[in-house]
C-alpha cells in the first residue's frame, strides 16, 4: 500500500475590516454596552470633578487624566469589567483592600463590572489622595 499527501490549497481568508477604534474620549465612552456603558460614563464624571486639575487624552487607546503630561488615573473598558488605573496607587491609602497592585512599578488597579461595584466616598477619597501626591 502506498500513501501519500495530498497538499490542498485553500484560498486566503478575505480581509476583514478592523473594528472601529475610537479616537476621543467621546467615542470611547460611547463604544461600551451596558452594563459597561453606565460605568465608562460614571467612571469619566468622577474623574473629571476629583481631577480638575488635570488634562484628558486617550493614552495607548483608554482615557488617561494626567498632571503635566504624566497619567495619574485612567480606565480601560474589557468585554465584561472596567479597570481603574492609578499610576501611584500603591501610594494610595486603601482601608477598603480593593485597590490591587498591577505591574512593577506604583500602579494599582480596580475592577469593576458594574456600577454597583462603585462606591462615591472610597472613589472620592481615592481621588483626593491622588490629588495630594501629585501636590507634593
Amino acid at each position: 500500500m502506498h500513501l501519500t499527501s495530498t497538499l490542498i490549497s485553500t484560498p486566503a481568508p478575505a480581509t476583514v475590516a478592523s473594528a472601529h477604534k475610537p479616537t476621543t474620549i467621546d467615542e470611547y465612552v460611547a463604544a461600551p454596552a451596558e452594563p459597561l456603558a453606565s460605568v465608562v460614563s460614571l467612571l469619566r464624571d468622577t474623574f473629571d470633578l476629583g481631577l480638575p486639575e488635570t488634562s484628558t487624552e486617550l493614552w495607548h487607546g483608554h482615557p488617561v487624566w494626567l498632571d503635566d503630561e504624566l497619567p495619574v488615573a485612567g480606565f480601560k473598558a474589557y468585554p465584561t469589567f472596567v479597570t481603574v488605573l492609578f499610576w501611584r496607587g500603591q501610594a494610595i491609602t486603601d482601608d477598603s483592600g480593593k485597590l490591587n497592585a498591577s505591574g512593577s512599578a506604583e500602579m494599582s488597579e480596580y475592577k469593576l463590572r458594574g456600577v454597583d461595584d462603585f462606591d462615591s466616598d472610597l472613589f472620592n477619597g481615592w481621588l483626593r489622595q491622588v490629588r495630594e501626591l501629585e501636590a507634593a
